[in-house]
């Protein structure tokens, strides 16, 4: 029989309904998360200068007009520590009779910057704005194509002279020879017939869109210099919409001519290429001009929360997503709300949750998405008359600010700290809960149950008594709103984790009130290990005196009396805690001994042995 199409490849949803022929508040917050050690001065007002706060962590604003993503980089994003604001197409678009969906900012008519989420004064104030705050802008950028062929509509939100039946857009200018036809397409009516086919996909029209000829140096140019319109205003960066449809040589050329951002270096690129299909067409083909939106770590999310988050346990590339540092990853976006292959806002508490575990995970680079709640997938965002997109409310029932959600907004600042810190200390219970921390700043844990979890975790953190951050804050003055957790000299904390709730804990200044300080004993770690040249034995445990279970952290072992291996080290008194060996090669690997963690509990005072043999 012949070969099948890949099952996901297949047409660009969000174009779908760009194409089509017809002219078409805040997230409940009753699932709790709890919490961690809140660093103050990162929390601080916006910044007085333009200066990047440091942060990774993207506020998708989906269709926020100019004024609103202006407000919520000064009174959010900003304080909250969020790097960067994904914003609309910032181009002027097609404007349809009657019904204004919200694909007609995704059919340009035109590169001048006045559209439906305001004027081109209000968006430079906007990336101004965002700039006093810390926070970067990245615009959505709308390249492969402009209007589609098949609309009738000359009106436009910004005054432009077009005519997409004749593809003539003045105010570019673009006329039909900017396009391509057939040839290069290898249909006649110019649809893709094959979507494995990549000269189909990357030449032919996507679902009647006017793709750009961006072979011609005349088009790249034009292109580019649309793109460095928003550079020169200080835009940092581009989520590049239908780039699986640009040949990568085209997109590689653009943006060679594309400006250094404001802020210097080179604008951040991430691009929309939906999986399916291989070689060319792969997602990793594309990514030598840029990071990719990584839709299967969404559809996975979704899978896990519906099943076994303890899964998550192994979350990353060998799931089949692309590599951490080029994956742009995300609870869902616009298209996928509306094909409900993610996670929505409909589904209350575990989306919540999986913004939180994507905040606290060790990959990519996360985006937190608010949107407008919806009826039918074509509606418009809350707008004037005329299709103006009005200012957003975040009290009303018509935005879901998510990016504003307590515990997830303040997961921002815990993303920050745990920055660089590998995944440590985890914990499940097979199936609904689990924990984990990052190295032995930050610790995290997920109850997506539907019963309350009270448990003894290792969180790795220093003793001390840190701040429920997704229930409270630490004010300037040190204190906190809220509940708080205490964590032993052991690194141990007693939680209890509500049904649909989460715990997080992180510390970038000293915890708020530590414990008397215990006296310590010395405890003698003998291990019976035979060994081969260049192999050597270490103790690591569950405290901060023994690498909290960081092998490269962990205490060498010498071999003196081999093949004992031996060390004394100064514990605290009265402590419980878990620990192993492990033995490390020349070139640095690592084997851990079997079985189950060996367990132990100084004394008061005074000193201990223990003799061990390999597991």
């Amino acid at each position: 029989m012949p070969a099948l199409p890949h099952p996901t490849a297949r047409p660009h949803t969000s174009a779908r309904r760009r194409a089509h022929r017809r002219s078409a508040g805040v997230l409940a917050t009753g699932a709790l998360l709890a919490g961690a050690l809140l660093p103050i001065a990162f929390q601080g007002t916006a910044h007085a200068a333009a200066t990047p706060n440091g942060g990774d962590v993207i506020a998708n604003l989906f269709q926020w007009n100019w004024n609103s993503v202006a407000n919520e980089c000064t009174t959010v994003l900003g304080p909250k520590g969020y790097g960067a604001v994904q914003v609309a197409p910032p181009q002027d678009s097609i404007k349809l009779s009657g019904t204004h969906p919200w694909w007609e900012v995704y059919q340009p008519v035109s590169y001048r910057l006045n559209s439906r989420m305001g004027t081109e004064a209000q968006f430079k104030a906007m990336v101004a704005a965002c700039h006093n705050a810390g926070v970067k802008v990245y615009a959505d950028a709308v390249i492969n194509h402009m209007a589609g062929a098949n609309q009738t509509s000359t009106g436009s939100y910004g005054g432009a002279s077009f005519n997409p039946a004749t593809y003539t857009y003045d105010s570019v200018p673009y006329s039909r020879s900017d396009f391509h036809g057939s040839p290069p397409c290898p249909n006649s009516d110019l649809s893709i017939k094959d979507w494995n086919n990549v000269t189909q996909v990357q030449e032919c029209q996507l679902l009647s869109l006017s793709d750009l000829n961006t072979e011609s140096d005349g088009v790249r140019d034009k292109i580019a210099g649309y793109l460095n319109s928003m550079v020169d205003v200080g835009v940092d960066g581009f989520r590049v919409d239908a780039a699986k449809h640009i040949a990568q040589a085209d997109m590689a050329a653009i943006l060679s001519r594309v400006h250094t951002t404001t802020w210097g270096g080179r604008p951040y690129v991430y691009q929309e290429i939906f999986p399916g299909g291989s070689g060319q067409l792969a997602p990793s083909a594309f990514e030598g001009n840029g990071s990719v939106l990584e839709f299967t770590y969404a559809y996975k999310l979704k899978d896990q929360f519906n099943g076994s988050i303890a899964n998550l346990r192994t979350f990353g590339q060998s799931w089949g997503l692309e590599p951490s540092d080029k994956s742009a990853v995300m609870v869902t976006n616009h298209d996928l709300e509306r094909d409900k292959t993610t996670l929505t806002y409909n589904d209350g508490a575990k989306y919540t949750l999986a913004h939180v575990f994507e905040l606290a995970w060790n990959y990519g680079t996360p985006q937190v998405y608010s949107g407008f709640r919806f009826g039918n997938r074509d509606d418009s965002p809350p707008a004037d008359s005329g299709g103006y997109v009005t200012d957003t409310d975040c009290a009303s029932t018509n935005w879901t600010c998510i990016d504003r959600d307590h515990g997830i907004a303040n997961m921002v600042g815990w993303h920050n700290a745990a920055k660089g810190q590998p995944v440590a200390n985890w914990w499940d219970n097979g199936g609904s809960a689990i924990a984990f921390s990052r190295g032995n700043t930050s610790w995290v844990a997920i109850n997506n149950g539907s019963g309350p979890l009270t448990q003894t975790f290792t969180t790795g953190l220093t003793a001390g008594t840190y701040c429920d951050i997704i229930h409270a804050d630490v004010t300037a003055s040190g204190t906190c709103t809220g509940a708080t957790v205490t964590v032993d000299a052991s690194g141990k904390a007693t939680a209890t984790v509500p049904a649909g709730d989460a715990v997080a804990l992180y510390t970038t200044t000293p915890p708020t009130t530590p414990p008397p300080t215990n006296s310590s004993v010395t405890v003698t770690f003998d291990e019976n290990k035979t060994t081969v040249w260049g192999q050597n034995i270490f103790v690591v445990g569950s405290i901060p005196a023994l690498g909290n279970w960081d092998p490269n952290s962990g205490i060498p072992l010498s071999s003196a009396t081999y093949p004992i291996w031996s060390a004394a080290v100064t514990l605290p008194a009265n402590t419980s805690f878990e620990y192993k060996y492990v033995m490390k090669d020349g070139a640095g690997n690592v084997t851990w001994e079997s079985g189950a963690n060996r367990t132990y509990t100084t004394g008061a005072s005074g000193s201990a042995s223990l003799n061990d043999t390999w597991k």
